[in-house]
């Protein structure tokens, strides 16, 4: 599931009801952490997570100026399995530049970071282009190798390093342990109290919560980026970032938007209507303003009000996180809410560590629902939370399950 949709999907699927009726049906399938395979969407071009962070924020160890991009894919990776990206996919980080905190996102490809994975070999291993492209035009091309699961779990990963704008980009591609932790199932018990479509019930103690990721590994591509290469000769300290999986039709060799990533969230936290959530992933976040996602904004504005906000707090609500964009400050230190704007945007990117579920809950009940009792390490006591230590090294996430 796609995490602070909370926030999130009461603004960004809003836009979903706009695109409709241009995108074909048989594209339009919902995303989030695990919305299941289709026929047309596999289960490794399924979005899980976008995290944005400066890396000495996770590693005072590291150089300073660079910064970490995670794009986790292909939710509920069994142990000790190996799993691949899709061969008929892009998997894109998208960064546009920001004037300051306080301006719109605008949503455009200043810079894209564009993956393109070969057919497995008999070693398990994949070849990848990453295709760098500025304003539209390639910067660079550059290949890399991903990392196959190994008998020893511990064993170093393979990290490509790459040349783009004269500086080095250094990416790693593989299997990882799933960071993200929240007790799904109870949230859905208990959103389905508050709108009065279900008996009224709470989170469960931290003693009983389920942690649904628990276990599970996912696909992940991490980038260290060097801020000037982002920059391409701006003085930008303020990028968005979103990111995208786009799919080739066999027939015309075209590739369509199937999955899009902002902000991290529950995409259908707010939004009930499953054909808003499916068209959301077919957009951009220039799309995200369009008048006609009207009927979205107001079912999300009713579950909104359902947890206990008021009109002009819903309202508030759904005006703060529209274009779906990730907003890092690259002068301050990461984490998810410790900035925001004036229009109450997080603006400081998103840490590995970061409880969103917990820091989303608490603000969309304005105080009410405080946390989902679950958390990255776990109890001790509660064998169904708890999460292997974050590697001290790049690429950071736990070795795999």
């Amino acid at each position: 599931m796609k995490r602070n949709r909370l926030f999130q999907a009461a603004i960004t699927a809003a836009v979903a009801v706009a695109a409709v009726a241009a995108i074909s049906p048989r594209f339009v399938v919902a995303s989030d952490h695990d919305d299941g395979e289709t026929g047309t969407k596999a289960r490794n071009v399924n979005l899980t997570d976008l995290y944005v962070f400066r890396e000495k924020d996770q590693n005072p160890a590291a150089q300073d100026g660079d910064l970490i991009l995670v794009m986790n894919t292909n939710p509920r990776s069994v142990a000790r399995q190996q799993y691949f990206f899709n061969p008929n996919a892009r998997y894109e980080f998208h960064i546009s530049h920001a004037a300051n905190q306080e301006s719109i996102p605008t949503g455009k490809d200043d810079i894209v970071l564009r993956y393109e994975f070969s057919q497995p070999k008999a070693n398990n291993q994949q070849e990848f282009r990453l295709t760098t492209l500025a304003n539209g035009k390639v910067l660079s091309v550059n290949g890399g190798k991903t990392t196959p699961l190994a008998p020893d779990p511990n064993a170093a990963p393979i990290v490509n390093r790459m040349t783009v704008s004269g500086r080095y980009v250094e990416t790693f591609a593989g299997l990882r342990e799933d960071p993200f932790f929240f007790d799904v199932e109870q949230f859905f018990r208990v959103r389905a109290g508050l709108a009065k479509i279900g008996p009224s019930v709470g989170f469960r103690p931290a003693s009983q919560a389920l942690d649904f990721a628990k276990g599970y590994n996912v696909n992940a591509i991490v980038a260290r980026v060097p801020r000037p290469v982002l920059r391409n000769g701006t003085t930008t300290t303020v990028f968005d970032v979103w990111e995208t999986i786009s799919v080739r039709d066999p027939r015309n060799g075209k590739y369509t938007q199937v999955e899009r990533l902002g902000r991290p969230g529950i995409n259908e936290g707010l939004v009930i209507t499953n054909d808003f959530l499916n068209a959301f992933n077919s957009i951009p976040p220039t799309a995200d303003l369009t008048p006609a996602a009207a009927p979205v904004r107001a079912e999300a504005k009713t579950v909104l009000m359902a947890l206990g906000n008021s009109d002009q707090r819903a309202n508030f609500l759904l005006g703060a996180f529209l274009p779906d964009v990730m907003r890092i400050d690259t002068s301050i230190p990461s984490g998810y809410v410790s900035a925001a704007n004036s229009k109450g945007s997080p603006i400081a990117g998103r840490l590995l560590l970061d409880d969103t579920i917990d820091q989303t809950l608490n603000v969309l009940s304005n105080g009410a629902v405080p946390s989902d009792n679950v958390s990255y390490n776990g109890t001790g006591s509660n064998p169904a939370q708890g999460h292997q230590p974050l590697a001290r090294q790049f690429p950071y996430l736990a070795v795999p399950n």
